[in-house]
């Protein structure tokens, strides 16, 4: 006899809480009080952490005083640097998207409510480890004190391009400050790192390696190959998930938010794995802190979801408004990163809105006048140009004789 269901299957297929005109809602995301999550010791393992991969990480309450055992030791001066770093990424994203507007580019993308992400955690690692990064990273380069107008150049892909104009707008590449290059194909970081980590330890090197990756990239095969190296070998790596709510116009729930956590996913390779508060500059930074420490001291991987949300579009190509509320930014439960940080600073006495007006200045006259020195040596459509010679450059050590030829032919 044939068997039949008692009822037709149902596929289900997920869906955000909020599509254009319809109010913001949240209320899916738990928000634990700040200072609640316990801080476990750097040697622990992952299946005695378990329960902070669903937990949330929080330092700062609502009135900018840092609690709970998660409250970092930092300096007033390191902060402030903080404060600086992240001014100066937003300063610097407003005139690069401005200047995509203006046709002097292609293409931009903002890391608007992400920049305590970057920001915090390159300030937790050392200066020679090495960073993977995905989209919204940029605040690495300018927190390890990259000029902007380097950064500008390869916007531009002009004459002052390190790069020669290879790469895509923002896809930023600099091995003097530790970012390697981006890459279109999201989620191959991750795999880089983990590789990246292991060669630095094969060596018996000091260094240790970071990757970022969206909620989304979580989806592609990289991330779980990478999370079976990083496992097996130990890896000194740390692994980010920012999670910023959205990949591109995907909502989170595309890549299995609805059933669990993104860090929980850590939890089945036995990696100790954590969510933190991506908008709380003080909780990334101690966390980031812990998971270099364990990584430093060869006992491997740790996984991070930091719980953010992408304020802007996903770049100048997009629009927002298409699929998601309006004013979902505004209402975002955790806040602003630098309101947050600059309110944290008033709570410790001795910092004041004048000073915080003075840094935003400082940033403005800065990032004025990169964008000056980067304009001069080229846009798109005006201005100097590469040699079309340099694209026979550093294809070989040694130029084989038919591309000297054909160089010749070009006559350049």
């Amino acid at each position: 006899m044939k068997r039949r269901n008692s009822q037709p299957l149902a596929l289900h297929i997920p869906q955000p809480l909020g599509r254009p005109g319809d109010p913001p809602d949240f209320s899916k995301l738990v928000l634990p009080a700040p200072g609640a999550a316990r801080r476990p010791e750097t040697d622990s393992p992952a299946a005695a952490m378990r329960d902070l991969a669903f937990d949330l990480v929080r330092v700062l309450d609502d009135k900018g005083k840092a609690v709970g055992p998660w409250a970092p030791k930092i300096d007033r001066e390191l902060l402030v640097e903080g404060l600086r770093a992240m001014l100066l990424t937003r300063t610097y994203d407003n005139r690069m998207f401005a200047a995509q507007r203006q046709g002097k580019t292609s293409f931009n993308m903002k890391s608007r409510g992400e920049e305590a992400v970057a920001v915090a955690q390159a300030l937790a690692l050392h200066a020679e480890d090495m960073c993977f990064p995905t989209y919204r990273q940029q605040g690495l380069l300018l927190a390890r004190g990259c000029p902007p107008a380097r950064m500008m150049c390869q916007v531009y892909s002009n004459t002052g391009d390190p790069l020669k104009g290879r790469q895509m707008p923002v896809f930023y590449s600099d091995r003097e400050y530790g970012f390697f290059s981006i890459s279109g194909n999201v989620g191959t970081q991750f795999s880089q790192a983990v590789g990246w980590a292991m060669a630095s330890a094969y060596k018996g090197d000091d260094r240790i390696s970071a990757a970022w990756i969206g909620d989304g990239s979580t989806a592609e095969g990289d991330f779980h190959y990478a999370l079976t190296l990083a496992a097996v070998y130990r890896a000194p790596v740390i692994l980010n998930v920012v999670n910023n709510q959205w990949a591109i116009s995907s909502f989170q729930g595309i890549a299995n938010s609805e059933q669990t956590t993104f860090a929980a996913r850590g939890l089945g390779y036995g990696v100790p794995s954590l969510r933190v508060d991506g908008n709380d500059f003080l909780a990334v930074y101690a966390v980031t802190a812990w998971a270099a420490q364990r990584a430093r001291a060869n006992l491997g991987a740790t996984l991070i979801e930091l719980v953010t949300y992408r304020a802007e579009g996903h770049s100048t190509s997009d629009d927002p408004s298409k699929y998601r509320p309006a004013d979902e930014a505004k209402a975002w439960p955790l806040g602003d990163p630098v309101a947050r940080l600059q309110a944290h600073l008033e709570t410790l006495g001795g910092w004041s809105p004048a000073d915080y007006d003075a840094l935003e200045a400082e940033a403005l006259a800065k990032i004025a006048a990169a964008g000056k020195e980067a304009e001069a040596m080229g846009v798109l459509g005006s201005g100097p140009r590469l040699s079309p010679a340099s694209m026979f450059d550093d294809v070989y050590k040694d130029m084989p004789w038919h591309l000297i030829r054909q160089r010749q032919q070009a006559g350049v």
